[in-house]
C-alpha cells in the first residue's frame, strides 16, 4: 500500500500506466475473463506453434526422474503436462498461477488426462513464491513474466526457490530479429488478435492488452541483463520463429 502523503509509483498495463497496486488486479480480471476460452485461443493465435515452442522449453530443461519441478503461471498446464511424465513418480511438479480461474482451468484439463499422483496445484505470486529455499531442480515460467508487476522481485523469488544447481527457464514473446517481420507482427498483433477476441473469446479488450503486454516486455538483451543482475549465471537465450518469442535459461550456482 502507498503510505499517506507519497504518490504512488506508476506501472504499465498495455499502454496504458496504473498505480502499481492496480496491476495485479487488472490482469487478474484479463485471466478471469479469458480462462474458458485460453486454449483454444493460443491453437488460433499461434495456428499451434506455441506447442512447438513449449516442446522446445520442455527438451531444453533436461528434467529426469525424481526432478521437483515448478511451472509458475502454468495457467491450463501445458508444460505441468509435459512435465509430469518426465519426472515420474518419485518425482513432483507444481503447477503455480495467481490466477484462480486459470488454475482451476488446469486442474480439470489435467485431471483428464489421467494426471494424477505427481502434479500438485497451488495459487501463488510469482513475486513471492510460498516455497522453501532450494527446494526445486527447475523452474519455468511460460507466457507469464511480462503480466508480473515486479518482474526483478519475481526473478529473485524464483532463484530462491531453485536449488544451487537448478535451472530457471523463461519462455516469453520477445522481439523479432527477422528483417521485415516486425511490421507484419504488429499488423497481425493489432488487427488480427483483437478481431480473435472479440469474435470467439467475447472479449476484444483482453487481447489487445494481449498485444500491449508483449511490447512493453523486455527484449532478449534487457531480460539477460535482468537474470544476471537477479543472480542467475550462464544466462543464455534461444530465439523462436524469428524472435516473435524467446527461451531464456539460466543457472543457480
Amino acid at each position: 500500500m502507498p503510505q499517506p502523503g507519497r504518490k504512488e509509483r506508476t506501472t504499465h498495463f498495455g499502454y496504458r500506466e496504473v498505480p502499481e497496486s492496480a496491476k495485479e488486479n487488472l490482469v487478474a480480471d484479463v485471466f478471469h475473463s479469458v480462462a474458458g476460452k485460453y486454449d483454444l485461443m493460443n491453437d488460433l493465435m499461434s495456428l499451434g506453434v506455441h506447442r512447438l515452442w513449449k516442446q522446445f522449453a520442455t527438451e531444453a530443461s533436461g528434467v529426469r526422474g525424481g526432478f521437483r519441478v515448478l511451472d509458475v503461471a502454468g495457467g491450463t498446464g501445458d508444460l505441468a503436462a509435459k512435465f509430469a511424465p518426465r519426472v515420474g513418480r518419485r518425482g513432483q511438479v507444481v503447477l503455480a498461477d495467481i490466477n484462480s480461474s486459470m488454475l482451476e482451468v488446469g486442474r480439470a484439463r489435467l485431471a483428464d488426462q489421467g494426471f494424477a499422483g505427481n502434479v500438485a496445484f497451488v495459487q501463488a505470486n510469482a513475486e513471492n513464491l510460498p516455497f522453501a529455499d532450494d527446494y526445486f531442480d527447475r523452474v519455468s515460467i511460460a507466457f507469464g513474466l511480462r503480466n508480473v508487476t515486479h518482474i526483478d522481485q519475481a526473478l529473485a523469488s524464483m532463484l530462491r526457490v531453485l536449488k544451487p544447481g537448478g535451472m530457471l527457464l523463461v519462455l516469453e514473446f520477445s522481439r523479432p530479429v527477422v528483417p521485415g517481420l516486425n511490421n507484419l507482427y504488429d499488423a497481425y498483433s493489432f488487427k488480427v488478435l483483437p478481431w480473435l477476441g472479440r469474435v470467439i473469446a467475447r472479449d476484444e479488450a483482453s487481447y489487445r492488452y494481449l498485444a500491449e503486454s508483449i511490447r512493453k516486455h523486455p527484449d532478449q538483451e534487457t531480460l539477460k541483463a535482468m537474470m544476471e543482475q537477479a543472480g542467475f549465471e550462464r544466462v543464455q537465450y534461444f530465439n523462436l520463429s524469428g524472435g516473435i518469442v524467446a527461451l531464456h535459461k539460466g543457472y543457480k550456482f
